[in-house]
């Protein structure tokens, strides 16, 4: 046996044990942190600036060359203003705006293909340089049928999606970044817990001011670059999840 075959067999045997190790580590983790936790409500998250968490980056965006703003010295209306007083809507780091989550989506599709094709090819000499005057034997070693084929094949493919989702709900967002040319970038989450189970809507995206309503609200549907996640955890989704053992059953094995 090589080095190298020896080598391959290794690793086939050694990289699922330490996957396996790994998950067991992690479930076991999971598991204390589980154990300690029975009988007891599950933990809100604490209010944190969502810049300084682990997986946060600053938005880069295609930006728009500067304008320099233009006054009037005898106006009271100054260019770019959409009031004369005071606006109250978001503008700056740190400000908050609702966001009416508003999502319907429903999609019906049918798609079916079928398709059939069938190939006969026959080409053959009937007299191969006058076989029939040569005799039985002659005509027995020349060649007469040269190639004969056939083939056929067919396919019928049929694939259906039916699918219906509405989400309606309001969460209030804080502005973390504002963009050279004006636009916002928002995040907001929410949490709330019911007996033993939270649920967690969090939406974060980039808004423009002209957007915000004058009661400081804008609705998800006119947030770019829109992220809204809405799930929970707790006892209820605890039961809903397969067991670690079965998901990783289900990663490893090739059928």
């Amino acid at each position: 046996m090589s080095a190298f075959s020896s080598a391959s067999r290794l690793r086939r045997v050694v990289l699922p044990g330490l996957l396996l190790s790994t998950c067991a580590l992690a479930s076991g983790c999971s598991s204390i942190d589980r154990l300690s936790q029975i009988g007891e409500q599950p933990k809100l998250s604490a209010i944190d600036n969502p810049t300084t968490q682990p997986g946060y980056k600053p938005v880069q965006m295609p930006m728009p060359k500067p304008e320099v703003a233009s006054y009037n010295p005898n106006s009271l209306w100054r260019n770019g203003s959409r009031a004369f007083f005071k606006d109250q809507r978001a503008t700056h780091v740190g400000d908050l705006l609702t966001v009416t989550v508003n999502i319907t989506d429903k999609a019906n599709l049918s798609n079916e293909t079928q398709r059939s094709r069938t190939n006969s090819e026959d080409s053959g000499i009937t007299d191969f340089i006058g076989s029939k005057t040569l005799g039985v034997q002659a005509q027995k070693v020349l060649p007469g049928r040269l190639l004969t084929a056939d083939s056929t094949a067919s396919s019928d493919g049929k694939g259906s999606v039916n699918r219906t989702e509405a989400l309606q709900t309001n969460v209030a967002a804080v502005v973390t970044q504002v963009l050279p040319n004006g636009n916002l970038v928002v995040e907001g989450k929410q949490e709330i817990r019911v007996n033993f189970e939270i649920r967690e809507l969090v939406v974060a995206g980039i808004v423009r001011p002209e957007d915000i309503q004058s009661d400081n609200t804008i609705d998800s549907s006119k947030i770019a670059q829109a992220r809204i996640a809405y799930g929970g955890r707790g006892q209820i989704t605890d039961v809903q999840q397969p067991r670690y053992g079965q998901q990783v059953m289900d990663v490893l094995l090739p059928f």
